[in-house]
């Protein structure tokens, strides 16, 4: 069992951290490949590292979303081989990932970068306001994850300062902004949702259950 430190990584885990984020291509030459698919995905009880926060009420009812995958490759031997972004909506959070697929993993296999915001409101909302990255995790060969993650305070005491970490979240950030619009992400995410029943009501297809918190502890289980 590896437990990662997503709050506070250490010196030698945010260097690993930028260069791999420093390597992600800015404008990519995509080859004729590619993929969009959406879907339905039932989630029966949360991952165990996930834990509910102060007052929050879990309910045993199944969390059902409703996603949307775009995958493309890349045409030249670069680090990466392909990029994939994917959107889900449970009802009560949207989350945008971006995963990139290293060609011929050695020590880094994936880089991958996340947001998440209240679905509050649309979807298109969501899209076109450029939600800045929460969470960074490198998986690589043989070794455990690196990753760094917004924290929140716990009834135990405030967040930690993670002003040190600014420049990988703006970096990250700045990715996904930019992957977004080279994926078409505004404009394909709708559409394909669209086609999915339920989703004109997603509140409807999810059964309520406790908001997740901001963030995960500052430990994880792996």
């Amino acid at each position: 069992m590896n437990v990662l430190n997503v709050c506070t990584p250490s010196a030698e885990e945010q260097k690993e951290i930028a260069n791999a984020l420093a390597r992600v291509p800015k404008q990519p030459l995509f080859g004729e490949d590619f993929e969009i698919s959406h879907g339905r995905s039932t989630l029966s009880e949360p991952p165990n590292f996930l834990q509910p926060g102060k007052g929050a009420q879990m309910s045993d009812e199944p969390s059902v979303a409703l996603y949307v995958r775009i995958r493309k490759e890349f045409s030249v031997q670069a680090l990466f081989s392909s990029v994939q972004y994917s959107f889900s909506n449970d009802g009560q959070t949207m989350i945008e990932t971006l995963v990139l697929h290293v060609r011929d993993p050695k020590d880094l296999v994936q880089v991958s970068i996340e947001d998440s915001a209240s679905a509050i409101g649309t979807v298109e909302t969501m899209l076109g306001a450029n939600t800045p990255a929460s969470r960074i995790r490198l998986e690589r060969f043989g070794k455990s994850s690196v990753a760094l993650a917004r924290c929140a305070g716990s009834e135990n005491g405030p967040p930690p300062d993670q002003s040190a970490y600014e420049p990988l979240f703006r970096s990250a950030s700045e990715a996904l902004t930019n992957y977004r619009n080279l994926l078409g992400v505004r404009r394909t995410v709708p559409v394909e949702l669209a086609q999915i029943p339920g989703a004109a009501s997603p509140k409807d297809a999810a059964k309520p259950k406790s908001t997740k918190p901001a963030a995960k502890h500052a430990e994880e289980k792996k």
